[in-house]
Formats: structure tokens, sequence, C-alpha cells
């Protein structure tokens, strides 16, 4: 059972965060936690509710119809769910912030990132030492796999790979991580840039606790790439999610946007020092 001192201390947290991007200049904003049809990721399985629909894995394709209406700046702290996922770092239902900029690049949500954890740190952790550097998918690939995932693309060796070597080694690395700039076929809602996805993860002290994309505005490609994920998922042999005609109606009138999603409380772990993830949330 996690402790009153921590649930006091899980509250300041987020209300920092909240201060963080409220004087900025964000709006904070609240979409539905029950949804018709998620983004159709192959390995991402929402919770089916009784009464029709799904329980959300993320707000990202609600929060861009909003970037699509005409809002600019916005963040969502809530819940999100995760059919099967339960261990030591992943819980079925956690809670997430996820945030957008309308008319940047996913350098300037890079920024956002290491700002707001800079003054968690010194708030709530002034005991760590706050680092930071980058390194690009394909150099940690050749570096600490032995293999180029742009020239010989292979999904399961991938994600293998990346946890049982990229994710250790950089572990040893230590303090703050971007890996940045990823293969195309690891990106289905990111923008690219020739053989290159903009999308960065965020790991610190070797967990992995923000995704990042330079968003996807372009219609016909995410409706392509909606439908290429359906056909994965059907072939994997997972639930068959609908098209949200919405979203991809709205998605190519963003523009230009960059968002992020951060895990509250994998975020909370490393600033109270917890092994598990039950040590920082109600269960």
């Amino acid at each position: 059972m996690v402790s009153v001192d921590t649930l006091v201390k899980r509250a300041k947290v987020i209300a920092a965060i909240r201060r963080f991007f409220d004087s900025r200049g964000f709006i904070e904003v609240v979409t539905p936690v029950r949804i018709a049809a998620p983004a159709p990721e192959p390995f991402i399985d929402c919770p089916p509710v009784a009464t029709g629909g799904f329980l959300r894995a993320s707000p990202e394709l609600q929060m861009k119809k909003l970037l699509a209406s005409g809002m600019e700046l916005i963040y969502q702290v809530g819940p999100c769910f995760r059919d099967g996922e339960k261990g030591s770092r992943h819980n079925p239902e956690f809670t997430m912030i996820e945030w957008y900029r309308k008319g940047v690049g996913y350098e300037v949500i890079k920024d956002d990132t290491a700002a707001l954890l800079r003054g968690l740190i010194a708030e709530f952790a002034p005991e760590k030492e706050f680092s930071v550097r980058e390194i690009a998918v394909r150099d940690a690939y050749l570096k600490f796999a032995g293999w180029d995932p742009w020239e010989e693309w292979d999904h399961d060796r991938f994600d293998f790979d990346m946890a049982s070597k990229i994710e250790p080694a950089i572990k040893e690395i230590g303090g703050g991580v971007f890996l940045t700039d990823y293969p195309v076929e690891a990106a289905a809602l990111s923008r690219t840039r020739g053989n290159v996805a903009e999308r960065w993860e965020f790991y610190w002290e070797g967990m992995e606790i923000a995704n990042c994309f330079g968003e996807l505005c372009d219609q016909v490609e995410q409706a392509r790439r909606f439908n290429e994920a359906k056909l994965k998922r059907i072939e994997l042999g997972e639930a068959d999610y609908p098209i949200d005609g919405e979203f991809l109606a709205a998605v190519g009138e963003i523009g230009t946007a960059s968002g992020v999603a951060l895990g509250i409380d994998r975020l909370l772990m490393i600033l109270f020092g917890a092994k598990y993830i039950s040590d920082v949330m109600v269960m």
C-alpha cells in the first residue's frame, strides 16, 4: 500500500507540473477517457468497455482535434489504460501528461522536457544531478547491437535489442538521455525527413519516461499508415479498431505541430527513489 506521505508528495509534483505549463501559456484541456476509435497501433491494446468503445491508451487523437480547431498550446494530465501491461514499471492504469505545441518542431518539445525535469529535480530531488545527452537511434544500434535497422529492418529484432541491449547501455550512461530519430517503421504517427522519423524518447536513469513526435499532419499519409497498422493488428490476431474518421478529417488542418507523452508514475518513481510503480500510486 502506498504511503500517505508519498501521496501528498505525488500531489505536490503534479501541482508543480501544472504550474510549469500554466506559466508558459499552455491551456489545460480534458478529453474523453472512453473513446470509440483508438489509434490502431499494432502493439498497444486498449481495454474494451462493456457498454461500447475503449479506454484510451493516450489522449493523442482527441488533443490533435483541438489543435485542428485552433488551439495552439495545450496539455492534459489524466488516466490512461493499456491491456496486458503489468510489472514493476507497468500498470494497466497509469497517469500521463501529454502536451502539444502548434507550429514548432520536436526540438522545442525537447527543451520543454529538459526544463520541466530540471525544475522538478531541483524542487523534489535536489540530491540528484540532472545531466542530458543525445544519442541517435542509428548510432545506438550500430554501437550496442551491432547492426543497422535502416539497412535490414526487422521489427522483432529491433524491439528485442532495444530491451536487451540499447536500454541497458543507456542505463550505464546514466542521467538523462534523448534517444533520437527513429526508423520510419517505428513511428506510425510521426513526421518523416527522408528515411528518418522525427521521434525521440527520453530516458532518465535508464527508465523510459517520455515519447515525442514531430507530428504527422498529412491526411492521406496518416490514412495509409492507419490502414497498414489495422492490417498488422489483424495479422497478429488483435482487436480490429475502427478508424477515427473525424481525426483523419482534422489532421490535415493542423499544419505543423509537435507533442509528447510523459509517464507521471515513472517520473515519480525516479524522483522518490521507488523500485516499483505500486510504490507511487494507489492500485
